[in-house]
């Protein structure tokens, strides 16, 4: 992108309530300032229980920011559980035919790896509503450079090894949760040689055994050239043990693993970019 260049602003999954208005005028006002010009579909706020729209609707929406020329990125800044709900509503030749970044986290991660497994387009694992919750300006001047092209500082985050000392591959994954809600449908990724992103919002010891057990059943870890631990904000909050790199460290055997604090869904997260490849030393 560029100065100038329009961004569409999309929830494709629950929709917000009417209290983040001014969140999202904010927003708007953020990204007028970096030399964005927002669009901004018309399902953004609730309208039925959690729904902006119907699944259709809401993909309709996000396939008209992908059909105009001048809108060059798109912003998801819902979270929630119903963004798998639009996938069958999807052109994906057309979003292949317009490479745009979409940009979202947590239950977007579903349309994350979906735009990557159909299209091999890139997307990117960050909640852009983040500039009006981090009191860090730092992090603005970052997105600011880094969605203008200027550099890529968004995307360096601090990491340490787990185990091993290397690793490199394709970026997939994200919410492990979400990633999950994939499997056995024709948008989970193919996990060969990738690097895995796994970090969550909610969930105790016992839900992400279930998730873990659920990867190795499908094969995930003799796949996979390793893997990025983000944030797991309740169950770190809550001292929850085993702890998540001790559970993680049973299911993936040697594989190499970072841990780091800047991936998830913290406001002062970084982004980091699905389906590109990505070296760690």
């Amino acid at each position: 992108m560029k100065k100038g260049d329009a961004a569409g602003i999309v929830c494709c999954s629950n929709g917000l309530r009417a209290e983040c208005i001014r969140d999202v005028e904010k927003l708007i006002q953020i990204l007028k300032q970096i030399g964005i010009t927002p669009v901004i579909s018309e399902h953004i706020y609730e309208k039925n229980a959690v729904f902006s729209g119907t699944g259709r609707e809401r993909a309709q929406a996000l396939m008209s920011f992908y059909e105009r020329e001048d809108v060059k990125a798109v912003f998801d800044i819902s979270g929630g559980d119903i963004a798998n709900e639009i996938l069958s509503y999807l052109d994906f030749d057309v979003i292949q035919r317009n490479p745009k970044q979409f940009w979202g986290y947590s239950d977007l991660t579903t349309i994350l790896n979906a735009v990557y497994t159909k299209t091999g387009n890139e997307g990117v694992l960050y909640q852009v509503m983040n500039l009006v919750r981090v009191k860090d300006s730092v992090m603005c001047r970052r997105f600011a450079k880094t969605v203008l092209g200027q550099e890529e500082s968004l995307f360096d985050f601090p990491y340490r090894f787990i185990q091993g000392k290397h690793m490199e591959g394709v970026v997939a994954g994200g919410n492990i949760r979400c990633l999950l809600k994939l499997a056995g449908t024709e948008f989970f990724p193919d996990l060969q040689d990738k690097i895995l992103v796994l970090e969550a919002m909610g969930g105790s010891t016992a839900q992400f055994v279930t998730y873990l057990s659920q990867l190795q059943c499908m094969g995930v870890f003799t796949k996979i050239a390793g893997i990025v631990l983000g944030t797991f904000t309740q169950m770190e909050a809550e001292g929850g043990s085993p702890d998540i790199v001790t559970l993680v460290q049973e299911y993936a055997g040697c594989l190499p693993i970072v841990k780091t604090s800047r991936i998830g869904h913290g406001a002062d997260s970084c982004g980091v970019v699905i389906g590109r490849y990505r070296v760690f030393s």
